[in-house]
């Protein structure tokens, strides 16, 4: 060969010398016993696992020795690894070209196995660039189907004929071959596998179109919702700024109002303080001219001729003085009767304003709580309706507490309940929380419209109540009639939270201070709400609002 080596020639010495432990070329090469060769490192680290068995074997054909043998590096061995690294390895393939762990294997080469490029699913192998030449220059194979590089290639072959399931058998679902379809499948719906391919892919394309359709759907909705959302903020932004415009000049016309009032106190404070300093000096004045006469009297009380006595007497005047006092208590009555009058405005519409604008918490987008603390936040103290009890209730503890009785505790009314149920005097605000502590019996809590129709309904029995009742071992949700079991810890106590702008209904179990959701309503609420009880079980059961 002169040194050179042809490629076949470099493609033995390569498959000669790699190690089949690492399937990497020898480094530093050791011969064991039996003649096989190996890494030194390779060898030494499969025996030091076998140090506990006292018996190492060879990894290729499986001989075993005792003792360990020692191990030496092959000097002719690794003479030839270097010449082979000189000449043919120059002419081998990559390391990036051999198949990885988790790679495709060509199923023709030996030794070190190149990344396989195709699998074909007649031969059911998987061939590198080299070895699937074949079949693209021979005719033999023109009809053969390619694919990517597959592992799964056996998942083809019928476990009983062995042979390529290249049909599908539409009434037991599963692919068969050739045989199957005349044996145990004869007289089934069998079709090829590339027919229930394309009968498949029409209904893929039909799932995809569906797919992509409810996806535009879904897109145009988000994108509406998200219109939506601008809007909310761009009115409720314009509302703060127009309310803040208008409290400003309410604030700017007070203040005004207020300097023109301390403006026109001043102005009549400095007049009659004119006024009085006149006052002051005419008296002053008369007073001076009271000292000289009192003098010239005094004067006239040592006169002893009787007749001048009595001319001076009678010729003398007497004057008084009435001094008008100031009186500003007239400019504090009208501003008090302003006052008073402001505040009355301020309470009677502001009432509208606050049930124009809505909840304060709704417009923040608070999240519900999660924590009982969370909740008792917005604890409102709810007390029942004496005129909706049920005739045979019995209200207590301020009409918080219900208890159900053999005789009628009430006369009748047009609001009066038939069923045994109560409704909350009050109707509920926008974000509130409250809890029911039940008796002996059952218990139904709910929330409803007040209406003259549901006098004769029971809470959830109608789409106007949403009633969750809970019993000594079960909790139950009904709204429209249609009960919906509820699980959850059973606890004696159960707390109710509503967000009327929001839509939210919550009910929870309450133990301690932990906090179990047993059941969540996400709806629409169009009227006011009030807060409802009603009685199962014996006679003497109670529920009261905590």
């Amino acid at each position: 060969m002169g040194g050179i080596m042809s490629k076949e020639g470099a493609q033995l010495d390569q498959d000669a010398i790699c190690c089949s432990i690492c399937l990497d070329v020898l480094k530093e090469p050791a011969t064991i016993p039996c003649g096989h060769s190996f890494c030194m490192n390779c060898i030494q680290t499969h025996w030091d696992k076998e140090d506990e068995k006292e018996v190492y074997s060879c990894p290729q054909c499986r001989q075993s020795f005792t003792p360990r043998p020692v191990l030496l590096k092959s000097i002719m061995l690794a003479d030839l690894v270097e010449k082979q690294k000189k000449t043919g390895l120059e002419e081998a393939p990559a390391d990036h070209c051999y198949a990885g762990a988790e790679e495709v294997a060509c199923d023709v080469c030996t030794g070190r196995k190149l990344r396989a490029c195709k699998s074909c699913l007649q031969c059911l192998i998987s061939y590198c660039e080299k070895h699937l030449q074949p079949h693209f220059e021979s005719p033999a194979f023109g009809k053969h189907k390619l694919v990517e590089p597959s592992k799964k290639l056996q998942e083809n072959i019928c476990s009983r004929h062995d042979e390529v399931m290249k049909m599908f058998c539409r009434t037991d679902q599963q692919f068969i071959c050739y045989l199957c379809s005349v044996d145990e499948h004869k007289g089934h719906d069998t079709v090829s596998t590339a027919a229930e391919r394309t009968e498949r892919q029409r209904e893929l394309e039909g799932s995809r179109l569906n797919i992509q359709q409810r996806i535009q759907d879904g897109e145009k909705e988000v994108k509406l919702l998200q219109q939506e959302v601008e809007a909310v903020n761009g009115s409720a932004d314009k509302a703060v700024e127009d309310s803040e415009k208008m409290f400003t000049e309410l604030i700017r016309l007070m203040e005004r109002r207020s300097s023109d009032v301390k403006q026109q106190l001043r102005s009549q404070q400095e007049s009659e303080v004119s006024r009085v300093r006149e006052l002051q000096e005419k008296l002053e004045q008369e007073i001076s001219e009271l000292k000289k006469k009192d003098a010239a009297l005094e004067l006239l009380t040592h006169t002893e001729d009787h007749t001048q006595f009595l001319q001076s007497y009678l010729s003398s005047t007497h004057s008084s003085i009435i001094l008008p006092l100031p009186y500003l208590e007239d400019v504090k009555a009208a501003l008090s009767k302003f006052r008073d009058k402001l505040l009355d405005v301020l309470r009677d519409e502001w009432t509208n304003v606050y049930l124009t604008v809505g909840d304060v918490d709704t417009l923040l987008s608070q999240p519900q709580p999660t924590t009982r603390a969370g909740f008792l936040k917005y604890s409102r103290q709810i007390t029942l309706d004496p005129n909706t009890a049920s005739a045979r209730f019995l209200l207590s503890e301020e009409n918080r507490k219900v208890t159900s009785t053999l005789g009628e505790s009430y006369p009748s009314h047009p609001d009066r309940f038939t069923y045994h149920q109560v409704l909350s005097k009050e109707s509920l605000p926008g974000r509130c929380y409250w809890e029911v502590e039940k008796g002996v019996g059952g218990v139904a809590v709910a929330v409803a419209y007040k209406d003259n129709d549901t006098v004769n309904e029971k809470f959830g029995d109608s789409d106007k109540s949403w009633a969750l009742g809970f019993y000594k071992k079960s909790y139950d949700f009904k709204h429209q009639k249609n009960p919906t079991p509820v699980s959850g810890p059973l606890s004696s106590r159960v707390g109710v939270y509503l967000d009327h702008s929001a839509g939210i209904l919550s009910f929870w179990s309450v133990c301690d201070k932990t906090m179990t959701l047993l059941h969540r309503v996400q709806t629409t609420f169009t009227e006011p709400l009030y807060a409802g009880l009603r009685l199962d079980g014996p006679v003497g059961n109670t529920a009261e609002m905590l």
